[in-house]
């Protein structure tokens, strides 16, 4: 099914709103953190007087030019000595693995499903920007989109329409054909070993076969958590009646109950600490995107000018 954003729904993400990242994310200078970005700049490409890497152009001899790289039919064609010039590529493809899983419908405000698909756009905007090679995994309830690494335009906009695609499927609840570390092995197939790799969920399914396919992944790849989280999923509003709605039905939330809603907070912050204590382990850098906030602010604060990753 196509999707397209003439449907204006909020509970779709939307085509629009996520080419409009565009530019916002032309701001992450920080963008990614890899040692390769601080050794050369641009594209990651060296210019190398040798052999063995790829043609890139010819120009004019210049001392210190290595004499085997001299274009010796250019030179007799022009009465000048020319050179030949190659590039040596040092570049990292740079992956996004998108959840959007039954879980992820659901928000108060915004739904996380939504919030996802522009943290997601908005890395892949920034690749691009940084010339990076993009591609990535989007993962619905039954189906997957794959985006082979490629440094187009053309590559983000189709990682977009995925997105848009597979948010809108949800609307259609149905049972969830993949678990998060069903995620992570498809992701060991489709990752290149040095790539960098973030990985956009809420993991509340993490598990200890999770955590053993994660251990895979870091070993090969620098690794982000981009974890995204509702407010309503840390504290059940004040004592009280609630409808609440999947889309399809409504039923009555009734949060009157001191224990359910201590039990319900426990099982939040259990879970944060136990993810957070993953990310320590793993060395993985955990980013936490609330569906209120505007998740641009969020990725400035890391990646931006001033931000933490920026060295």
């Amino acid at each position: 099914m196509i999707v397209t954003d003439e449907t204006k729904n909020p509970a779709i993400a939307s085509i629009e709103s996520m080419i409009r990242l565009r530019h916002a994310a032309r701001e992450l200078s920080g963008f990614p953190n890899s040692p390769a970005r601080q050794i050369t700049s641009g594209s990651h490409k060296s210019r190398i007087r040798g052999r063995g890497m790829d043609f890139e152009e010819v120009r004019i001899y210049q001392p210190g030019d290595d004499v085997r790289t001299i274009d010796w039919r250019v030179t007799a064609r022009s009465q000048n000595t020319y050179t030949k010039i190659y590039t040596e590529e040092r570049e990292k493809p740079l992956v996004v693995i998108t959840d959007l899983r039954a879980n992820m419908f659901f928000g108060s405000q915004r739904l996380k499903s939504v919030a996802a698909s522009e943290v997601s756009a908005a890395l892949a905007w920034a690749a691009l920007s940084s010339n990076d090679r993009l591609g990535g995994i989007v993962f619905g309830q039954e189906k997957t989109a794959n985006i082979k690494p490629k440094r187009s335009h053309h590559s983000v906009l189709t990682y977009i329409r995925s997105l848009n695609t597979l948010s809108a499927e949800l609307l259609k609840p149905r049972q969830d054909c993949f678990t998060l570390a069903d995620i992570f092995e498809e992701t060991q197939r489709f990752l290149m070993p040095g790539s960098t790799l973030f990985v956009v969920s809420d993991f509340l399914d993490f598990d200890e076969h999770s955590h053993h396919l994660l251990f895979k992944l870091v070993r090969h790849s620098k690794v982000y958590f981009c974890h995204v989280f509702d407010p309503l999923e840390k504290e059940l509003p004040p004592p009280g009646l609630y409808a609440v709605t999947d889309g399809n039905r409504r039923t009555i939330l009734n949060t009157s109950s001191k224990t359910l809603r201590d039990s319900y907070r426990n099982t939040y912050q259990e879970h944060v600490k136990h993810l957070k204590k993953i990310s320590e382990q793993l060395r993985i850098d955990l980013i936490s995107f609330n569906c209120s906030m505007d998740i641009m602010q969020v990725l400035g604060r890391v990646f931006g000018k001033h931000g933490r990753q920026k060295k």
